[in-house]
């Protein structure tokens, strides 16, 4: 239930976002596309960099949780993980350029998801065997 806290927390984020490119095109009465305006641009990548990342990463959270993993890496990655996601989309919200939020959020993100893939890989190849024969036979 660890991950759902986080897939829920990072649901409003991806809905905060969503909110802000929705209240973004009604102001400018652009209803498809982004009309060539640089602030709904940038309000769609922000939306879109968070729906590209966080489906992975949420899944492979869910699979440390399912394989046993300890409460406590579960929660160090899911709230590493929210925070990243927070520090990107504010980081890209201020500037389209390089900046600290934009930098440290893309960093810790892939960082975060190259250690689960790790430990998702890890267990994979160090899980007990169940059954040394077959279950029809």
């Amino acid at each position: 239930m660890i991950t759902l806290f986080y897939a829920a927390l990072c649901t409003l984020l991806v809905i905060a976002l969503a909110l802000r490119v929705i209240v973004a095109r009604l102001r400018l009465r652009i209803g498809i596309g982004d009309g060539g305006n640089p602030v709904l641009q940038k309000r769609i990548r922000v939306h879109a960099n968070a729906i590209e990342y966080l489906p992975l990463a949420l899944l492979l959270l869910g699979g440390m949780e399912l394989n046993g993993y300890e409460d406590a890496v579960i929660h160090v990655f899911g709230c590493t993980l929210f925070i990243s996601r927070l520090l990107h989309a504010w980081g890209l919200s201020r500037s389209s350029a390089a900046s600290p939020g934009r930098f440290l959020g893309t960093a810790l993100t892939l960082l975060l998801m190259v250690a689960m893939s790790g430990f998702a890989i890890y267990g994979y190849l160090h899980q007990p065997a169940v059954l040394d024969t077959p279950v029809y036979g």
